[in-house]
């Protein structure tokens, strides 16, 4: 008899055990935000564990966690077991030293984690039928007690650290400190073992598969199953006709002419990524919807917009700039400050005024937001990007809009505002479908069906592994940058094979875009030409670094670059020169002028930079395509934002090749990179580099040029860039 069949024989219902080693964790009064390890997932697997265990033919769910002895918390962290309900219960373990200590701490103390699990689990009547671990380092310990016990393992990162290690490093901080500080290479392993292991891995969103877990050696998507999270329906829940008289509501309706109107509620952080600018930008124009409904933004808390980040401050101050530039005053609310128990009310009384809650965020992997609006009966309109395609076909209480069109935003509140009965319907629908699909209850339907899959007590037939093999390959030790317009769209039917080359070799090689953009027009194009989402986004000649799979903004390069920038002087020299002409304010960005020149009119540049010289401007002049003239910060320009990247990143500069076609692409192309000047670039502005070693003067245009390229240097053979000679 296995020991499975044992443990079906002594115990009456599933024995499921959850681990979640890391943080603070009891039953009640979780201490939410204390410290990096007390977020979100210590609540989720607190209310995963009841949820599971509240489901017919579960008998027992115990959660492990690291037991805590330690004056400076509660000694609550010290009890052996808490007992949460009759069937749930809180398992703490010793391992390493008594006192609170963070994650990144915790991985020579796993193996002691892990024996005296099993000492525990011996103890009991039965051993368990399943385990799922939680982030990387529970994924070790249960890999380690899946092989030992022979139990099934299901795994659920939370987060994962390839994707943790791109949003470090895009803060500033340096790579040999991202390793000393969060011992990354050891949690990246643990990764991988878990994933090696796990019958099943758990995730929120399929986007959350293709884009994060796919880059792992382990990456086996027929063994990956979307569940997202449970929502709190005691919480969010439809109006109960009081809202009207909460603080917040008061607050609101101080900014608004006729408070009565419908709402359009938009409630996110105050980041370039939430795309605020858009919505606002989409009402504004639109004087049919302004007569329709009023617009409401919450965005954080503020004091004072100055004690704000950069980010932040940018985006508050763009809201501003747009509200006078429509003159907005008396039609949208964008208050100060609103507390955590605010949020559910101003959900609600959107829903009293028949409004509609918008999400038009560039990038969204879930959109919880758009889940907590639908439990308070309110309709949604949302980015087509992600989280929300899945939200929205569940739900259907809403509408999907392209998130970098205004007019389409603006399309999509109309439809959902102006049909008073399709209003109702889709409130009706979105309650409806948040308890099928978003409710606890149902998120641990799904777990329990998909766990009886795993043991072999459903219907449909148990899993079967494959054997799973590990590819020897290194990450991303090399990449391709390209320009956007000249090159990846110089050949738009050359452009799929491109993609697929691209995405076929991932897991060795980085894809850049670097594009005198910025960045919502450069997205706005790859959308138009389905260009995937590249790993590193550089914008507006090299003065804004993003970063996959969340378009995250490397703050530590705004850092580097913005020192000795002063555009008011810049502005004053150029602005009355002949032959120049500014471009329009949606080309302009905060480290980037751009005029329009005319070469038969316009001083030379070796005379326009001799202007800004007298007036102790140092910066960088890039003219390109013969009619545009951009100035950024000295530090700042696409080559010097390229191998910024690759010190961060560790990919060497000849394990690079770049494609460019004008002046301003030519310090990409000098120096050790591998380059290429595709068939139809071959511009006069590159004709300095007609001498240089390393470039490689394509037949083909465009993409097809990319791709003769690829071949020419033997760029992904056996993932090894071929030496002079061989």
């Amino acid at each position: 008899m296995s020991q499975q069949d044992n443990a079906h024989s002594q115990r009456d219902g599933l024995y499921v055990c959850l681990f979640s080693l890391h943080g603070l964790i009891r039953g009640d009064n979780l201490e939410l935000g204390r410290d990096a390890d007390t977020g979100g997932q210590t609540k989720y697997v607190v209310e995963l564990a009841r949820a599971i265990a509240a489901q017919p033919g579960v008998g027992q769910v115990d959660l492990f966690t690291r037991r805590i002895a330690d004056s400076q918390v509660s000694g609550d962290y010290a009890t052996p077991i808490e007992e949460i309900d009759q069937r749930t219960r809180i398992i703490r373990i010793e391992a390493g030293p008594a006192e609170y200590i963070p994650k990144e701490s915790l991985w020579d103390y796993l193996d002691t984690f892990t024996d005296n699990a099993i000492e525990f689990l011996k103890q009991q009547p039965a051993l368990p039928d399943i385990l799922h671990s939680h982030y990387a380092d529970a994924g070790y310990v249960g890999s380690r007690l899946s092989s030992l016990l022979d139990i099934p393992l299901l795994f659920t990162g939370h987060s994962l650290g390839r994707v943790k290690r791109r949003r470090l490093l895009a803060s500033g901080i340096e790579p040999a400190d991202v390793e000393a500080r969060y011992n990354m290479s050891r949690r990246i392993e643990a990764e991988e073992l878990t994933l090696s292991n796990a019958a099943y891995v758990i995730t929120s969103t399929s986007q959350e598969i293709r884009e994060q877990y796919e880059l792992y050696d382990f990456y086996q998507p027929d063994r990956m199953r979307v569940i997202p999270p449970g929502t709190d329906l005691s919480r969010f829940h439809p109006p109960e006709g009081n809202e009207w008289q909460s603080d917040i509501a008061a607050g609101i309706g101080r900014f608004l002419r006729e408070p009565e109107k419908p709402i359009i509620l938009a409630l996110s952080r105050a980041d370039v990524r939430k795309n605020i600018a858009a919505l606002v930008s989409a009402y504004g124009e639109d004087t049919e919807l302004q007569s329709i409904a009023n617009l409401l933004v919450v965005a954080g808390n503020r004091e004072d917009i100055k004690g704000l980040d950069a980010g932040a401050q940018k985006v508050i101050r763009e809201l501003l700039v747009l509200i006078d530039k429509y003159d907005l005053y008396g039609r949208i609310a964008y208050p100060k400050h609103h507390a955590a128990d605010d949020v559910p009310i101003i959900y609600r009384l959107t829903t009293l005024s028949g409004g509609v809650f918008v999400n038009p965020a560039l990038t969204e992997p879930f959109g919880l937001t758009l889940i907590e609006a639908a439990a308070s009966g309110l309709p949604i309109v949302a980015t087509e990007d992600g989280g929300p395609r899945d939200i929205v076909e569940n739900c259907r209480n809403g509408v999907l809009v392209n998130p970098l069109e205004p007019v389409d935003i603006a399309q999509g509140l109309k439809t959902v505002l102006s049909d008073w009965e399709t209003w109702q319907q889709r409130s009706v629908n979105g309650l409806q479908g948040v308890r099928e699909h978003y409710a606890w209850s149902a998120h641990a339907k799904h777990y329990l069906t998909l766990m009886k899959q795993v043991i072999g007590e459903s219907a449909e037939p148990p899993v079967v592994r494959p054997p799973v093999v590990r590819r020897p390959m290194l990450y991303h030790d090399r990449a391709i940058f390209s320009d956007l317009d000249k090159n990846l769209l110089g050949n738009p039917e050359s452009l799929p094979e491109l993609i697929s080359i691209i995405h076929e070799n991932r897991k060795c090689a980085s894809f850049g875009i670097a594009t005198g953009r910025r960045v919502d027009s450069a997205l706005k194009v790859m959308k138009k030409y389905a260009i995937p989402e590249p790993d590193i986004l550089i914008t507006s000649n090299g003065t804004d670094i993003y970063y996959a799979p969340e378009l995250t903004q490397d703050t530590g390069w705004t850092r580097h670059i913005e020192k000795q920038w002063t555009p008011r002087v810049i502005s004053r020299v150029l602005d009355g020169l002949p032959g120049l002409k500014r471009q329009p304010t949606a080309e302009q960005s905060r480290f980037k002028i751009s005029y329009y020149i005319d070469p038969e009119k316009a001083p030379c540049l070796d005379e326009i930079n001799q202007l800004l010289h007298q007036e102790e401007q140092t910066v960088n002049v890039l003219h390109s395509f013969g009619q545009f003239l951009d100035v950024v910060p000295v530090r700042a320009s696409k080559g010097l934002a390229l191998r910024y990247v690759a010190a961060r990143w560790d990919i060497p500069l000849d394990h690079i090749l770049v494609a460019g076609g004008s002046g301003a692409d030519e310090d990409m192309m000098r120096g050790n990179t591998l380059a290429v000047v595709v068939g139809n670039r071959h511009h006069e502005e590159l004709s300095g580099l007609a001498e240089t070693d390393r470039i490689y003067y394509a037949d083909q245009p465009g993409a097809a040029g990319i791709l003769e390229a690829i071949e020419h240097y033997d760029f992904f053979r056996s993932c090894n860039v071929p030496r002079e000679g061989s």
